[in-house]
């Protein structure tokens, strides 16, 4: 019986190809978002080409939170800051070097056109879509929205762990090789949950005239490639 592979990490906004590649080869998506707000991460921006040379942020702005006990899921956007419009205007160094500027800003204006209230809710939206576009569709979840009930985590590898431990048995985790230095894989081999670290090879593509940038955001790789090209380098991974 083949094992149920899951993965599950906190929400970004237009992430990685290495995040993307991850919620491609797992059969079920969660968002984690009942852990604590770290703010100037992933969640709520992300890198693109900067004018001549460099990157800079996209950036959704959240209005003001609780300090250190601000959960993920009630962080709320401040819509009253025009930041769509900026965002847009923010790829315009993309237009006379990337072969795939109309379709990607046809893409990035209608994937914006909806309204949220929350940066959990907006991520999901984000993810989803971008998973339409690459014509993989997922249904993510979010875990706050699952009623689920899970023994209370004492370190920060045990979310997951109980997360699985509660969906089911004969489980496969999948987790980003950056949290090597933190999972006790035991935990995991002790419940009968496989664990694995996944590890993409992202390989260069040119972007224009540029030294490439490595680890922007997906939006970048749609500018200059193909989405068979995207869905080769999706595919180039490691599990260990």
């Amino acid at each position: 019986m083949l094992r149920e592979k899951i993965g599950i990490m906190q929400p970004y906004f237009f992430p990685y190809l290495g995040y993307i590649s991850l919620i491609k080869h797992t059969d079920r998506f969660i968002l984690l978002d009942t852990v604590q707000f770290i703010r100037r991460g992933w969640i709520e921006r992300n890198r693109i080409l900067k004018q001549k040379e460099g990157w800079l942020y996209i950036q959704v702005p959240l209005k003001k939170d609780n300090g250190r006990s601000t959960l993920i899921k009630d962080c709320v956007l401040d819509n009253s800051k025009p930041w769509k419009e900026k965002i847009l205007a923010q790829f315009s160094i993309y237009k006379k070097i990337a072969p795939n500027y109309v379709d990607t800003m046809e893409f990035l204006e209608k994937t914006l056109s909806k309204n949220f209230v929350d940066i959990t809710s907006l991520d999901k939206h984000i993810l989803e879509e971008i998973c339409k576009y690459l014509d993989m569709p997922r249904e993510i979840s979010i875990f706050s929205e699952m009623d689920l009930t899970i023994e209370k985590p004492e370190d920060s590898d045990e979310w997951a762990l109980n997360i699985c431990k509660c969906i089911g048995s004969k489980l496969t985790y999948i987790n980003p090789s950056g949290g090597k230095s933190f999972f006790d894989r035991s935990k995991y081999d002790n419940a009968d949950i496989n664990m694995y670290f996944h590890e993409l090879q992202i390989k260069d593509y040119k972007q224009g005239y540029r030294e490439f940038e490595p680890n922007l955001s997906i939006l970048d790789a749609m500018m200059f490639n193909t989405k068979e090209e995207i869905h080769d380098m999706l595919d180039q991974f490691q599990l260990s």
